[in-house]
């Protein structure tokens, strides 16, 4: 199940914790596409910059995201639908993957790339960052989590399509599959998706 010919890229977006590649791999499963986890993309000095407690900057960061860019814009390019798990805290972050579309207008937030926030409180945030710290299963220590929360920043006229993380994921993912196929239909009057 794909939306159209030309492609599309839907970011999972949110802090760490939030649920982005169980979301995110969910998703890709149901729309019978791939799915990428920008934390793969992390060259090994931001792992371990992280990993060590240190939040990145746009330095750290900048690079990583124009890496992203030109794997989300090869896919586009082939006419390919991809999830994608990213933070994507900041508007100038998301500008960057936004522009993966070719014929996107800095600005316009009219883009094949799209945006969905998962949603959650600080204390549920930190519960799971600290369960999945105790089981090894991520490079980022629960200490981050403020500096992300204190990064994050959505501007409203960005229709970024806002999710509660603390839903269960069969249902978020449902959320997000209405979400993404009544903006299809709008944007290409198509309703055989």
């Amino acid at each position: 199940m794909a939306f159209d010919h030309k492609g599309r890229v839907v970011v999972i977006m949110g802090v760490s914790g939030a649920g982005k590649s169980t979301i995110g791999d969910m998703l890709a499963k149901v729309l019978n596409c791939s799915f990428l986890d920008a934390d793969d993309f992390h060259p090994l000095s931001n792992k371990e910059k992280m990993s060590q407690g240190i939040p990145l900057s746009d330095e750290d960061r900048i690079p990583w995201l124009e890496t992203l860019r030109g794997v989300l814009k090869d896919k586009l390019d082939n006419g390919k639908t991809v999830i994608l798990g990213c933070s994507s805290l900041q508007k100038h972050y998301r500008e960057i993957l936004r522009s993966a579309d070719a014929d996107y207008v800095h600005g316009s937030y009219a883009s094949r790339v799209q945006f969905v926030l998962l949603d959650a409180k600080a204390d549920v945030l930190a519960a799971r960052l600290e369960k999945r710290a105790a089981e090894g299963k991520h490079f980022m220590p629960a200490t981050l989590l403020q500096s992300q929360l204190e990064s994050l920043n959505i501007d409203e006229g960005e229709g970024i399509f806002k999710v509660d993380a603390t839903l269960s994921p069969l249902i978020i993912v449902s959320k997000i599959q209405t979400f993404l196929f009544s903006d299809f239909e709008q944007t290409t009057g198509n309703r055989d998706c």
